[in-house]
């Protein structure tokens, strides 16, 4: 099954250690040029602060990643950021961790933990959605073979996007199989029936509410 785990909707997160203030704020971003933009913006807010350290991570496969220290000890803010995001699975998202220094040093593995710890912070603040590539399909039928299918798939945990009740009923369901759905149907109605081709999509379930994101077809994008 093809799926990942995308910011929906950002946040933020602060610490503390030894004095100073480490903030992190999170944004969902879907190109490098959002992130820019959003780097740009932080380090514009908090102009006075000592580092406006960042990193993001874009695409459904996390192929698109880029970390700055910006001045701290190279490796010891930027990639320990980026890394968090990674060991999350989170894409599609830019974090900024803004440090206030306190007076005193913290070495590099207390800055590679302070780090680390402002974007667990802020994620914890976020909405992270797991997402779905996968297929829609619809089944037209009668009216008594209707409940049949919508207990099936119920049972079998198929998503249900929609049902059009008309001369006949029409079910459209979300699966990442396609072809195991056409045969429980076939199956269940005894080849009665019409199975349309699936259509690729991506979707997404939140807060208990099922969302379907037709616009990103097999390419990603955030929500």
């Amino acid at each position: 099954m093809a799926d990942w785990y995308d910011l929906h909707k950002g946040g933020t997160g602060e610490i503390e250690e030894k004095k100073s203030r480490f903030i992190a704020t999170i944004q969902p971003v879907s190109s490098e040029e959002e992130a820019a933009d959003f780097i740009a913006a932080m380090k514009k807010k908090y102009w006075d602060a000592r580092h406006n350290c960042s990193a993001f991570i874009i695409g459904k496969n996390g192929d698109k990643t880029r970390c700055s220290d910006d001045g701290e000890p190279s490796g010891t803010a930027g990639r320990p950021m980026l890394d968090v995001l990674a060991a999350e699975h989170v894409t599609n998202a830019c974090v900024v961790v803004t440090r206030y220094f306190g007076g005193t040093l913290l070495g590099t593995g207390g800055l590679v933990r302070a780090y680390s710890a402002a974007v667990k912070a802020g994620l914890a603040d976020c909405t992270v959605i797991r997402k779905v590539q996968g297929f829609s399909v619809t089944a037209e039928c009668d009216y008594n073979d209707s409940g049949k299918i919508t207990n099936m798939a119920a049972k079998k945990c198929y998503r249900i996007k929609n049902t059009d009740w008309g001369e006949n009923v029409t079910i459209t369901v979300l699966t990442d199989d396609p072809g195991r759905y056409s045969d429980d149907v076939t199956d269940i109605t005894s080849g009665r029936a019409r199975i349309s081709e699936p259509v690729p999509a991506v979707y997404a379930e939140i807060d208990g509410e099922l969302i379907v994101f037709p616009e990103e077809g097999t390419d990603n994008g955030h929500g």
